[in-house]
């Protein structure tokens, strides 16, 4: 019975003694029959950088910032401001001003008018919200196109007037922030709907309670007179009448331009007003499609005969090459602007005292300007053409903080 006792004792000995082993080693080594996997790297999260305030979209500057306005003929600018004044100086901020400007007369040298500027007004730098200083110059003119008071095979595109059925809304009257913003609709059972867009509005025909101004001869120029945004309409005894706008559909303007290129039809070199109307005498079916891509559909309103420009937003002839269309979010309406841009298709400076006497559907943010060459072909060609980069400085009379 002793053998088999001390046999026993050895045994447990033994397994005390493998326990005792196992348990002393470093973690993580495996028991011998398995083998663990290795822990996986958590991959690093890099914390998410603070949104940035945008930039104020008006900074000051000086006199020395804007190049090229010792080599500007200011005084080519001087009309447009009196005219703009007429409206202005019926706010405080500008009646010093513009009862100034009234004083120096109408036709003073661009050395008056140069020292008058630098005397009564600060010039502000236009900023995007990223801080950017640069922007997009585009070019716009007063068309003339083909039409007639009564309609016929020749002349079957209408150019209406303000649909009766077209609600606006200013979204101004009820937030305060929005001021300057509005909504187009129609009421359809007691809800206001969004209103129709450009192709519906062709698809309704003569059902558009939208009263027919004129007819034109040709789908393309009416679509760019209603890009341009005002126009004359010479009638077939050759007499001419005037239009400008009176209101728009509600729906954003959508380059057709653009959507040439997007399709492969037209290179960005090829895409302006001339390569847009080529392509389209080149592809009448496809005339439709390529008008609708642009939901915006403007209406106008006859206007009385005149010898200036055409009527701008802020209600004053424009001023050829001295006039520019702005947001006036940002640009008030009739403010002098300093442009520095280059000539359309070139390197060649473009520098010029304009004056903000218009608005554009596509004209959006704080560095955006619309250039008015003037009437006729001659000012289309470069209207056409114009997509260049641009400062502007906008001066404000001294004193006021935007």
């Amino acid at each position: 019975m002793q053998a088999p006792k001390a046999l026993y004792l050895a045994l447990l000995a033994l397994a005390i003694a493998g326990l005792s082993a196992c348990a002393s080693r470093t973690a993580p080594a495996p028991c011998p029959e398995t083998t663990c996997p290795a822990c996986p790297t958590c991959p690093t999260i890099a914390e998410p950088e603070p949104e940035r305030e945008p930039a104020p979209p008006l900074q000051m500057a000086s006199w020395a910032d804007l190049a090229g306005w010792n080599h500007d003929d200011h005084a080519q600018a001087w009309p447009a401001l009196r005219s703009s004044c007429s409206t202005l100086i019926r706010q405080s901020l500008w009646q010093s001003v513009c009862s100034a400007a009234e004083s120096l007369g109408a036709t003073p040298s661009t050395h008056a008018v140069r020292q008058f500027f630098e005397a009564h007004f600060t010039p502000w730098a236009t900023v995007n919200p990223d801080g950017g200083r640069q922007g997009l110059v585009t070019g716009y003119y007063e068309p003339l196109i083909e039409g007639s008071r009564q309609p016929s095979t020749q002349y079957a595109w209408p150019i209406r007037g303000v649909p009766e059925d077209m609600l606006t809304i200013d979204l101004g009257d009820v937030y305060p922030d929005l001021r300057g913003m509005r909504l187009r609709g129609r009421l359809v059972e007691n809800r206001i709907v969004p209103y129709w867009d450009r192709s519906q509005l062709t698809e309704l025909g003569d059902l558009l309670p939208a009263p027919v101004l004129l007819w034109a001869s040709d789908p393309i120029d009416l679509f760019f007179l209603q890009v341009q945004g005002s126009g004359q309409v010479r009638l077939p005894d050759g007499t001419r009448v005037r239009i400008g706008y009176a209101d728009q559909n509600g729906h954003p303007y959508r380059s057709i331009g653009r959507w040439l290129i997007d399709q492969g039809e037209l290179t960005l070199e090829n895409a302006s007003m001339q390569g847009i109307k080529a392509w389209a005498k080149s592809n009448p079916n496809r005339l439709k499609e390529l008008l609708d891509t642009n939901p915006s559909y403007v209406f106008f309103r006859e206007l009385p005969p005149s010898d200036g420009g055409p009527i701008g937003a802020q209600g004053h002839p424009l001023t050829a090459e001295r006039s520019l269309a702005i947001d006036p979010r940002f640009t008030p309406l009739g403010a002098p602007v300093f442009l520095d841009t280059t000539f359309p298709l070139s390197d060649r400076p473009l520098r010029r005292l304009m004056v903000a006497q218009d608005t554009g559907g596509a004209i959006k943010g704080p560095v955006r300007a619309d250039f008015f060459w003037g009437f006729g072909d001659d000012a289309g060609a470069l209207a056409g053409r114009m997509r260049q980069q641009g400062r502007m400085w906008v001066l404000l009379p001294n004193g006021h903080t935007p």
